[in-house]
């Protein structure tokens, strides 16, 4: 995984790997900056309005993700921790505009 001062965003194929940190009924839907596990792994820090029941809180992850990257909600899964508050989201972005704006939104979280 990544260092302290590595950011929660990496390449992976096809488009880019986030590490998050969600907290479900958080008061609003908002990324709130970046944060480190023990291990010193940089997490994205969301929170969203959704309950942690039936998906709504992961859903209301990608909606989120969506809205404040610009790209659409079907270019975004979750692929690990779907029941817990860590999770790896995977962006698949083909077009080069695309991947510039990650890059360069990734690098300013740190």
């Amino acid at each position: 995984m990544e260092t302290a001062a590595a950011s929660p965003v990496s390449v992976a194929d096809g488009g880019f790997r986030v590490a998050v940190r969600l907290t479900p009924r958080g008061g609003s839907n908002k990324v709130q900056g970046v944060a480190f596990d023990a291990q010193g792994t940089a997490l994205l820090r969301a929170s969203v309005t959704a309950p942690p029941e039936d998906g709504k809180a992961n859903a209301a992850l990608v909606k989120l993700l969506a809205k404040e990257l610009r790209v659409a909600k079907s270019a975004i899964a979750i692929v690990s921790g779907h029941q817990s508050r860590n999770k790896l989201v995977e962006l698949q972005l083909s077009a080069a505009s695309d991947r510039e704006r990650i890059e360069k939104w990734g690098a300013s979280l740190k």
